[in-house]
Order: C-alpha cells, then structure tokens, then sequence
C-alpha cells in the first residue's frame, strides 16, 4: 500500500496566489504557482483534477535539481500522473508548478509514495518577498522557442508548449534574490477592461489585480484575494505592453482623454497597493518586447504624479527594442539580472 500524501499535509510549502479554502483540493490559478515536498522513497505520482480553457497543458516540476514536464490530458476527470525518482538518496525535493496562466486552473488532489515513505519538513521559505503584476512577458510565455531568440513568434511553438513562467523574468528575479513571488501575470492583459488581448479583450488588470482566481469559467468563478495573507516588500508593475489594442484595432496610442483615464486607472490600482502594503516599494517598467516609446514616457508621467519615493521607474537596457516577439529564456535571464541589480542597489533596507 502507497503513502498519500494530502494536500492539507502541514509539511507541505505552498507559494503563490493559490485558493487553499477547500484544503483537500487547493486550486491553482496564476503562472509559477507551485507546492513544494519532501520525501523518502523511490515512488512519486501527483493526482490533480484539471479545467482546460485553450492551448495544450502542461504542468513543470524540479525533483532533486532535474527539470520534468508532465502533460495534462484534455479530462475534468482526477488524472493520476508518475513522476520518476531517477536517483537514489535519503531525502527527495521536489517542486511542482503551474508553467500556464490562464489556459488552464488545477487542482491538486494529493501525492503517492512507495510504501514506507513519508513526507519530510524542507526549509522555509525565505522571509524576502516580492511581487509582479504583469502579461505574456511575466508570464513566461513562448520562452522556451529558444530557436526565435530575438525574432517573431513561431506559430508552431504558440501552443502553449513553449510557455514556462519558470524563465519569466519575475521568477528568475525571485530565484536570484532568494525571494518568494507571487507571479500576478496574465497574457494578454491590459491595464483597462475592455482592452488588451486577454478573454477576448474583456478583462484587464484592473480586474485581476485584487483577485483569488480571476477566470470566470473556473469552478469558484472570480474569488477576492486576502492581502492580509501576503505582504511583499518589493512590487513590480510590467503591463501596459497590450494596451494599444482596442477591439480590433491596433497601435492606438495613449492621447487625449484615454490618456488622462488610463493614467488615473493607473495611479488608483498603484494607491491602493500603496495602502494595503504600506512599506513596500514600487517598481514601474515595461520589457523588451517591442513597445512604442511613448508608453514608456507615459510611466514617467505615472511615476511623476505618484509623488512617493516609495515609486520607482526602471527601464531595462533594452527596453522596447529587444525583440519583436516574446522574449525567449535567454532575454529573460537578461532582464532579470539586469532588475535584480537595480533592487539591489536600493539597500538591504528594502527588505526590513
């Protein structure tokens, strides 16, 4: 007889924005969500219950140092899923986590052992933590087209496959700060409703900024996020690629009044992540994926009239003009070195 192992098993680490009020059954929403176990033994499965929306899934995990992908059938049925233990040690680590934003919401049902083992405490989590709230780019879509590096998309690797917000520049970011994240990035997302690419344009940050599950055909529908339960010391704010598309009509620019009620959109949601984390610090960009400039002089504007030290801008070296397509791992990667050097450079302070 296997060890299961619940999902409400104290030791297990959960990081992310994930919905833990149905403790047997936690549910999975945000890219680079993931679990975290350890244990004994030579077995390992993980059971989870999946809602697919589009693209093919995929679900990324790490065990003991070695990347893995396991592929999700297209069933609302529980699907059980081996994970193999290809080396023989007293104590196995294993991290699983959602690759896709919202192509897909999960659940997880629980983990299996050999018989005779058990789960193991892993060390905490570290106390610095940040935050992004970002698109397609935080998102790690397209990344691993390692092939296009610098070009368009392939339309063979937009799929979904490609996707892996592992790379995302937020994550590695997180990684090379020795951070916890949570990964608030949508592809396609606009700041406003009704623009950008995401859920047929409808559905913008503003309406995913404060939220638990922001996918109306998830089993919860849209839930309210606690901020009680997570308080980052460093926010990044990296959308405002997609919100030069406007129902079908692309490059349309911020002038005039869509300027003047984007900006006031903009400073709201920024307020009122000022209110609920008080000592946090703000960090406005955009990323390399190409953008026409005056989106960046717009930020200026937004940093402007924020009027807080606590607001920062950040351009990255390439802002803009890195490439035409989704930055590939290699773009990313330099995107975050580039960021973490800039957080960095403002103190260890930050993080008190």
């Amino acid at each position: 007889m296997r060890t299961w192992i619940s999902p409400a098993d104290p030791l297990l680490q959960y990081m992310g924005r994930i919905d833990r009020s149905q403790a047997e059954a936690p549910g999975f929403c945000y890219a680079g969500s993931q679990v975290r176990l350890g244990f004994t033994g030579d077995k390992l499965a993980v059971t989870v219950r999946n809602t697919r929306f589009y693209n093919r899934i995929q679900l990324g995990y790490w065990l003991d140092g070695r990347e893995g992908v396991l592929d999700l059938a297209d069933t609302p049925e529980p699907q059980r899923l081996e994970i193999p233990v290809l080396q023989s040690r007293p104590l196995h680590r294993l991290i699983l986590f959602k690759r896709q934003d919202a192509t897909h919401y999960f659940r997880l049902l629980g983990f299996e052992l050999a018989e005779g083992a058990c789960a193991c405490p892993l060390p905490p989590l570290p106390d610095r933590r940040i935050e992004c709230y970002g698109d397609s780019v935080s998102a790690g879509a397209i990344c691993e087209a390692y092939e296009a590096v610098g070009q368009t998309d392939p339309p063979e690797k937009c799929d979904g496959t490609a996707d892996n917000a592992w790379y995302s520049f937020s994550m590695q970011t997180a990684r090379l700060l020795e951070a916890q994240i949570h990964n608030i990035a949508q592809g396609g997302v606009a700041l406003l409703d009704h623009t950008g690419y995401y859920h047929d344009g409808q559905i913008g940050m503003e309406s995913v900024y404060d939220k638990l599950c922001y996918i109306p055909e998830a089993d919860t529908g849209v839930t309210s996020w606690d901020f009680s339960a997570y308080t980052p010391q460093v926010v990044i704010l990296a959308f405002g690629q997609n919100d030069h598309h406007i129902g079908d009509r692309d490059n349309i620019l911020l002038t005039g009044q869509r300027r003047t009620v984007w900006k006031k959109r903009y400073l709201e949601l920024l307020g009122d992540l000022m209110h609920r984390y008080p000592r946090a610090v703000f960090i406005l960009t955009l990323t390399v994926l190409q953008h026409d400039a005056d989106f960046e002089r717009v930020l200026d504007e937004v940093q402007e009239a924020a009027g807080s030290d606590r607001v920062l801008r950040y351009r990255f070296r390439r802002t803009g003009t890195g490439t035409p397509g989704h930055p590939r791992v290699p773009e990313q990667a330099e995107m975050a070195s580039e960021l973490t050097q800039f957080i960095l450079s403002l103190g260890d302070q930050i993080w008190a």
